[in-house]
């Protein structure tokens, strides 16, 4: 029989539950993509005549004055000596944790960190080793393990629960040790910060986080990613690291989006938007009612249904009410840590939110008695 190892694994999927298909867009209310701002719905107008592509990848003729000046603002922008533009998030954390962690160095990372993050340490012949989530002492006792340079990698906001890292002590305790802090502000970029320059910003951190990851498809609602750094480990990207050298550059027009996304976040409007469609969201529900939840501040918010089963159920009864609200299932996240998992947007009416905010203390309310 072909394919028999797959099938077995599709089966042992359908069987937990936890079988996954793509679904057509449907006319519901999102509360569901990462397009936090609006400005993937927005869009953008590209002023030219000619569309073009960029030709190849960025050392051999895909390199162009675009590009460059981007990279320029970004890193005045977010307060980093120097910027490198990446076709994805994915891209970039693989691509940096492949090549720069080398051979006789440690990483540590928290135990829910991105799987890109986690696909490239599989590629680097550096050692690795996770700790608990948000748990500074956790990571004390693991660093006995140390070797070499030492990394300890996070996410400002974790994207399966919303929550954030304890930035503020681990960025100090990482200064004070000598480790070199990297943070994924992936979900935070648009959210956090007077213009939404992220959480390490806006914590006043920036001098104290060498590498930050800020990706562009969430909050700005473009495409690509950026590696925020010094000029040495720019230089070293360029060179060695294969998920850049070897991908064709991201062309002219994805730079105008981007460049259109940072000028309408520069404004300053869009963050104080969400941070009251949030604080709307929370205040709808009761102290029982918040026993269901993950504690965050973010635009993800996430209600715990235990078993695949009973989650996807609870979705689908939002879905039939018009919400677009997904089930988060094991393996995905913890058996028992089951989750509707709801992002808050900019365009997200007040009326809306209530309206959902009121069907979930239904569902909480029916899985409590």
């Amino acid at each position: 029989m072909k394919f028999k190892k797959q099938k077995h694994l599709l089966t042992q999927r359908e069987e937990a539950n936890a079988f996954r298909v793509l679904r057509p867009e449907a006319d519901l209310i999102d509360f569901c993509s990462n397009d936090y701002l609006g400005l993937a719905k927005k869009g953008f107008k590209f002023e030219g005549n000619q569309i073009k592509g960029s030709g190849g990848s960025r050392l051999l003729a895909g390199n162009y004055e675009q590009i460059e000046i981007f990279e320029k603002f970004l890193s005045g922008f977010h307060k980093s000596e120097a910027a490198l533009v990446f076709n994805s998030g994915y891209n970039a954390n693989v691509g940096f944790f492949s090549a720069v962690p080398q051979k006789g160095d440690t990483i540590f990372y928290d135990e829910l960190i991105h799987a890109s993050v986690k696909d490239g340490m599989r590629l680097t012949f550096a050692k690795s080793y996770s700790f608990k989530h948000n748990d500074l002492n956790d990571l004390k006792s693991k660093l006995k393990r140390a070797e070499g340079d030492v990394y300890v990698v996070v996410e400002s906001v974790y994207s399966m629960d919303g929550d954030s890292a304890p930035l503020v002590e681990l960025a100090n305790f990482c200064k004070e040790l000598n480790l070199l802090l990297v943070v994924d502000e992936a979900h935070a970029i648009g959210l956090f910060g007077e213009y939404g320059e992220g959480l390490v910003h806006s914590l006043k951190l920036t001098e104290k986080v060498p590498f930050r990851i800020v990706t562009f498809g969430k909050g700005l609602g473009a495409h690509g990613a950026a590696v925020l750094s010094d000029q040495i480990i720019k230089d070293f990207l360029v060179n060695f690291c294969r998920s850049f050298i070897y991908t064709t550059a991201l062309p002219p027009y994805c730079i105008e989006s981007l460049k259109s996304s940072y000028q309408e976040m520069q404004k300053g409007e869009q963050t104080k938007i969400i941070e009251a469609k949030i604080a709307l969201f929370k205040a709808e529900f009761d102290v029982e009612d918040q026993l269901f939840f993950i504690s965050s501040d973010s635009a993800i918010q996430c209600v715990l249904f235990a078993g695949n089963e009973k989650v996807k159920c609870v979705s689908l009864s939002l879905m039939g009410q018009g919400f677009d609200v997904r089930p988060v299932m094991s393996p995905t996240v913890k058996k028992g840590q089951e989750r509707i998992r709801i992002c808050l947007h900019t365009f997200n009416s007040n009326e809306e939110i209530i309206q959902l905010a009121k069907a979930i203390k239904v569902e909480i309310a029916t899985t409590r008695n």
